[in-house]
Formats: C-alpha cells, sequence, structure tokens
C-alpha cells in the first residue's frame, strides 16, 4: 500500500473555489485521506470554529460537521438535537432563534468547562473551509436542499460531500439534482443482508454513469460476515473509494482507534481498514492516525 500527498488537492484548493463536484470528487480517489471527525474536538470544542481551524493548521484532509435547523431555519452547527451536552444552554436547537443561540457558549471538547466560543452557523463554516479543506456534511439529510443553496451562495459545492442512508431510488425521487449539484456519498450497513441490493444500485449507476454516480461509499459493519465480504470486494473491483469509520468498534468489527491508541496496535485497528480496501478513515485522534500513514508515504 501507498500513502500519497494529496498533491492534487493542494493545487486545486490554491486559489479559486472549485465550480464542479464532479471535478472535486476525483480527489477521493487515490490517496488515503484522514477525516476529523467533529473537528479537533480534543483540543477545541466539537463542531466549532476552532476545531476546524486546527483541522485545516494540522493538514487534515477532511473536516465532518453535523448540522441542525433552528427556529428561524438557520442551520447550526451541532451533533445533538439538543444543547444540553455540548452549550452551556438548554432545550432543543429547534426551538430557539439563531439570535436566542449565539448568547450561548460551547463547552470544552471533553465538556470540562464553558468556553468563550460560539455555535457557528453552516455559512460561516463554508466561508472558512472555503479553498482549504474538504467538508464532509452529517445529518444533513432533512435539509439537503437548503444546503446546496449555501452551497452555491459561498461557491463551496465542489469540496463538500454530503451523504445519506437512504436508497438510490429515494434520492433520486426525493432529491433528483442532488447528484449534479454535490459531492454525494451514500451510507450502509454492510453486513446487513439488504445491504447487498443497496450496494449493487450505487455500483451499476457508477459504472454507468460515473460522473454522477458515488463520489466514495461509507460503510459500517458490527462484525465481518460474508455480506462484508461481498459488498467490500464489488466496491474495490469498482474502483469506487471505500470510507470508514474507525470512531468505535461497533462501526468497524472492534477495529477501532481505541485500539490503535489505548491499546497500541495500530496495525491491527487503522493497518486492518486499510488492508480491507479503506482508502478514507474517519477518526477520533486524527493526529496519530496522519502519524501512521507515514509510513505508506512514498
Amino acid at each position: 500500500m501507498k500513502y500519497r500527498l494529496l498533491i492534487i488537492l493542494a493545487i486545486a484548493l490554491v486559489g479559486e473555489a472549485f465550480s464542479q463536484s464532479t471535478q472535486n470528487a476525483e480527489r477521493l480517489k487515490g490517496s488515503y485521506m484522514v477525516v476529523a471527525h467533529r473537528g479537533d474536538w480534543r483540543n477545541h470544542p466539537e463542531n466549532s470554529l476552532p476545531a476546524i481551524q486546527s483541522c485545516i493548521d494540522k493538514g487534515y484532509d477532511v473536516v465532518e460537521i453535523d448540522i441542525q435547523r433552528t427556529l428561524d431555519s438557520v442551520l447550526v452547527l451541532s451533533h445533538d438535537e439538543t444543547l444540553d451536552r455540548t452549550t452551556n444552554g438548554h432545550g432543543r436547537i429547534c426551538d430557539h432563534t439563531l439570535a436566542e443561540l449565539q448568547q450561548l457558549r460551547l463547552k470544552a471538547g471533553h465538556g470540562a468547562c464553558t468556553t468563550r466560543n460560539r455555535i457557528p452557523t453552516l455559512e460561516e463554516v463554508l466561508i472558512l473551509c472555503k479553498g482549504k479543506i474538504l467538508i464532509n456534511i452529517d445529518k444533513g439529510w432533512d435539509y439537503f436542499d437548503q444546503v446546496c443553496d449555501l452551497l452555491e451562495k459561498t461557491g463551496t459545492a465542489g469540496q463538500v460531500i454530503i451523504k445519506s442512508r437512504v436508497s438510490l431510488e429515494r434520492l433520486q425521487r426525493e432529491h433528483p439534482t442532488i447528484l449534479s449539484r454535490v459531492i454525494y456519498m451514500p451510507i450502509a450497513n454492510i453486513d446487513w443482508d439488504e445491504s447487498t441490493a443497496f450496494v449493487d444500485a450505487w455500483v451499476s449507476k457508477y459504472n454507468n454513469e460515473a460522473e454522477s454516480g458515488p463520489a466514495a461509499f461509507e460503510v459500517d459493519f458490527a462484525s465481518v460476515n460474508d455480506n462484508v465480504l461481498r459488498n467490500l470486494k464489488v466496491l474495490r473491483e469498482a474502483g469506487i473509494p471505500i470510507w470508514m469509520n474507525a470512531l468505535w468498534p461497533s462501526q468497524n468489527a472492534a477495529h477501532d482507534d481505541d485500539r490503535a491508541v489505548e491499546l497500541h496496535e495500530p496495525d491491527e485497528s487503522w493497518g486492518w481498514l486499510l488492508a480491507q480496501g479503506a482508502t478514507i478513515i474517519q477518526t477520533d485522534r486524527p493526529a496519530e492516525l496522519k502519524q501512521y500513514l507515514l509510513q505508506f508515504k512514498n
């Protein structure tokens, strides 16, 4: 295996922002990529501007963020629907206006104290990241059209990955233009029996219409069974970049971040994921994963 620096990405990020999502989807191919889950949350509040800026400064390839919508229909960053865990506020985000939310402050990454940081809007984040880093938006299905409008407004459509677990048929029915507007990635639990038909539909789309097929495919699996082996083989043979999550054992058959760092078994964690065909790894340990991948550098 080889790890290549993202030369194409670096060149593309200099100067003007990207204009076509199909061109930028190509950047997901051919290199190992580090995805920082909720930003650099070990050093800053999760889903905060400093957490995202830190990812840019440290040269991570992708920053993953989560979005919710306020009472006055503004998209803001938050993994939870409620304010209690991550801020000094209480209640549901959808019951508060943006002005009300901006009076609150975010808690530190481990929740130990309240910081001076506030909840950022998605538009603020897009402006911060423009021309600097790829963004993966999670929890965005209910807001796809609004997200797309913001991407076009800020000129960032070509550097944002949008994903969901819905079928290809449902996606095309409910959001018929999405595949031509953004970099799109389907997600599946590939150990489930029904996952084979789900994977096959996307692979067929990719084989027949590569320009509007999936840019990558995110997979989860609690254990390794015949479905996992079969689906990974199909995705590898199609040449679709495979995104794996090292976050929790239930997502990767116990080949997770803590195994790599806490148990000092990176080869049995990240190395194992790479051996199965992962080229994109989402992690809560981006600094350690980036260092680990240096051994595969040309």
